[in-house]
């Protein structure tokens, strides 16, 4: 039916004749298409709205037409994003905007040891586990601020560790690499970046690095382009998951859990892997870590 959309939409630019001949159907079958009574479109229209509507909601409000049609696609159900675009619009569904930024959470260590920019903004990966990107975020609540770290493996964009506590300490960051390294049991040689926060430069956390003979970087002071997919990360999650004020840091923490867990590590598509979510990717490929 798409096919019958595209040329009654182009009629206006194109000949039917023209138009059918490059689609490959009859003129009368598109003009008996359109001779249908309204009344069977709008059925079907309503019906597919229904489906979209579904799957928007069940991104939380921010899918837009690519990956709504992308997750119709793996329900077997084949339309057009030109259909799903007018559709969304009918019915009022527009995707939340993600932030292009949040702030600086970390503050420089200017006594640390230097350590040169590895990464270099070079965000790809050939394999996981080769190159982890870390940073923390804060979670307002009305208990005080939650403070989230994050380790983002770069082959897939998974969260392979995460921690979350009261204080940004040292602690939280350790945490978050102890989690990562026992599910993923890291390669040696495997490139860490964070920025030049004091809880990633301190002597305890770089030596846990050394410790698994990782190749350790760390961005330029107050460029915040050299970690732009942890920064993505965290936007996502903003507008994702965070909705206002969390009434107390355990509410927060369930929230979160779910978001990373549940959601983005094995649901959430991602248009830089081919509409798969990080861990079908690592799946597909034939690359994921047990």
């Amino acid at each position: 039916m798409e096919r019958y959309e595209f040329i009654q939409e182009q009629a206006d630019e194109h000949t039917v004749k023209d138009l059918c001949a490059t689609m490959k159907i009859r003129r009368s079958s598109y003009y008996a298409w359109k001779r249908r009574k309204p009344r069977v479109h709008a059925m079907e229209d309503e019906l597919m709205k229904r489906m979209i509507e579904a799957v928007f909601k069940e991104s939380k409000r921010t899918y837009g037409s690519r990956r709504l049609k992308a997750s119709l696609e793996r329900a077997g159900i084949n339309t057009s994003r030109r259909r799903v675009s007018r559709l969304m619009k009918a019915a009022g569904m527009a995707p939340k905007q993600v932030e292009k930024w949040h702030p600086q959470t970390t503050k420089p260590d200017e006594k640390h040891e230097k350590v040169p920019n590895l990464l270099n903004q070079d965000f790809t990966a050939e394999r996981p586990d080769q190159k982890w990107v870390v940073d923390i975020t804060y979670i307002a609540t009305k208990e005080g601020w939650l403070y989230l770290a994050v380790i983002l493996d770069l082959y897939s964009r998974a969260v392979v560790g995460w921690s979350m506590q009261s204080r940004m300490s040292k602690a939280l960051v350790i945490a978050a690499w102890e989690m990562a390294c026992a599910w993923r049991h890291p390669p040696e040689e495997l490139l860490h970046h964070s920025d030049q926060g004091s809880q990633y430069a301190s002597k305890a956390y770089l030596n846990l690095l050394r410790d698994k003979n990782c190749r350790i970087s760390m961005s330029a002071k107050g460029n915040c382009y050299d970690n732009a997919c942890m920064e993505s990360f965290f936007s996502s999650l903003k507008i994702e998951c965070v909705d206002g004020v969390y009434k107390n840091r355990e509410e927060a923490r369930l929230s979160i859990f779910e978001y990373i867990e549940t959601w983005y590590n094995r649901k959430r598509l991602h248009s830089t892997l081919d509409y798969l979510s990080p861990l079908e990717y690592e799946e597909i490929k034939g690359a994921r870590v047990q």
